[in-house]
């Protein structure tokens, strides 16, 4: 008998939320393996071997390592789901949910690090108008998907989603959606975080995150003060 999938995770991580959603949503139980970066645990020879990018999240199912959270989620979903719900096989369909999850790695995250990240590793006392303002401009492209649908790529919720929503729950936290402006953004998110195991699987992590960077601006501030007096 094999044994559960391993995941290779810290849980402040929006990557890494975004497994443990769409593992939830597919009922996959997963062995996991609590990564602390602050230690070094990702520059391990051992996890090296793993990744050699060392990031997190990894999964290691029975001897198959796929790093990059959106493949995870791509093969968990081909792997295990009952039905295509989540990740459709025609391919019209699949490209557009990997676009979604495209515009997730290449736009979302990405400005979501560029607010938190110099906070956390680099000493930065705060997060600046303009890093929030371009964060709040991916919103739009978002707003548009959901113009004519329930979620980001029909009516019924997909990888692209759970992917995304980890994501945008991290972004609001620091750059706030407009209402008046998104509105469908706003309830979209509603929606999700409405799924029964959402706060398990990334509100808790997303609330992790959120202490660990306001400690942060509190230290760095702190220390600012203290130089300056």
């Amino acid at each position: 008998m094999s044994s559960k999938p391993v995941l290779y995770y810290t849980p402040r991580s929006p990557p890494c939320r975004a497994v443990l959603l769409t593992a939830a949503a597919l009922g996959v139980e997963l062995d996991l393996r609590a990564m602390n970066i602050k230690d070094g645990d990702h520059l391990t020879p051992e996890f090296l071997k793993l990744n050699p990018l060392h990031t997190v999240p990894v999964l290691d199912d029975n001897g198959l390592v796929i790093s990059d959270s959106h493949v995870i989620c791509s093969y968990l979903a081909d792997k295990y789901a009952v039905d295509e719900t989540l990740y459709p096989k025609d391919k019209f369909d699949r490209m557009e949910v990997d676009a979604r999850m495209y515009f997730d790695c290449g736009h979302l995250f990405p400005r979501v690090r560029l607010m938190v990240e110099p906070v956390l590793y680099f000493g930065c006392g705060e997060i600046s108008e303009e890093k929030v303002t371009y964060m709040q401009k991916a919103y739009d492209g978002l707003e548009r998907c959901l113009m004519t649908s329930k979620y980001l790529c029909g009516d019924h919720m997909t990888i692209a989603d759970l992917c995304c929503v980890a994501s945008v729950s991290t972004a609001v936290l620091f750059a706030p959606i407009d209402e008046q402006k998104f509105p469908k953004l706003k309830s979209w998110l509603e929606v999700m975080s409405q799924l029964p195991y959402y706060k398990k699987n990334n509100q808790q992590g997303a609330e992790i995150l959120l202490k660990f960077v306001q400690d942060k601006l509190a230290e760095h501030n702190k220390q600012k003060a203290k130089k300056s007096a």
